[in-house]
């Protein structure tokens, strides 16, 4: 998008916090094949954290659209459910980063995990409507035959993984 298009001009954008989760010894542990690891929320996080949003040069995390106290994950029942929050109420982009999210989790996450992306309450005037599109498993899979629309999801994914990709020596 041109800057003279841009919905959210100046978004506030915030500090990112480090997250050191796991001691050695739990990654010692994750990496033994022979030893159940569930999937948590903080492994969720991690996931998406880094997507960077389609307007900006920024991620989801430092425009506070997401948020680890916004990922429930209940292993057990194979359930994963994210809320994310659009930096305006009427921010045109809200579909498109809840794709971005359910394409990344879609690629990463065991096929038994249901997920249910959506909008925090109260946080965008459209929120059902997208809400619906969202966890519409019809709606999801004709966005994703979309060419144009696939091609913005993978850019706005590729950055993520450059992101959570560590330097090399």
């Amino acid at each position: 998008m041109s800057a003279t298009t841009l919905i959210n001009a100046n978004p506030i954008v915030y500090d990112v916090k480090r997250h050191i989760r796991r001691s050695p010894e739990q990654v010692a542990l994750e990496q033994d094949e022979s030893v159940p690891d569930p999937i948590d929320a903080e492994e969720i996080f991690d996931l998406i954290r880094s997507i960077s949003d389609p307007e900006h040069p920024m991620t989801l995390e430092q425009l506070n659209v997401l948020q680890l106290d916004h990922i429930a994950v209940h292993d057990r029942e194979n359930r994963v459910q994210i809320e994310f929050t659009p930096t305006i109420p009427h921010c045109s982009m809200a579909t498109l980063i809840g794709l971005c999210i359910r394409v990344r989790l879609l690629r990463s996450l065991p096929e038994r995990f249901k997920v249910d992306i959506s909008v925090r309450k109260g946080t965008h005037q459209s929120e059902q409507a997208v809400n619906k599109q969202l966890n519409d498993k019809e709606r999801v899979a004709a966005a994703l035959e979309n060419t144009h629309l696939l091609e913005v999801v993978n850019q706005c994914l590729a950055t993520a993984i450059q992101a959570s990709t560590p330097p090399s020596d």
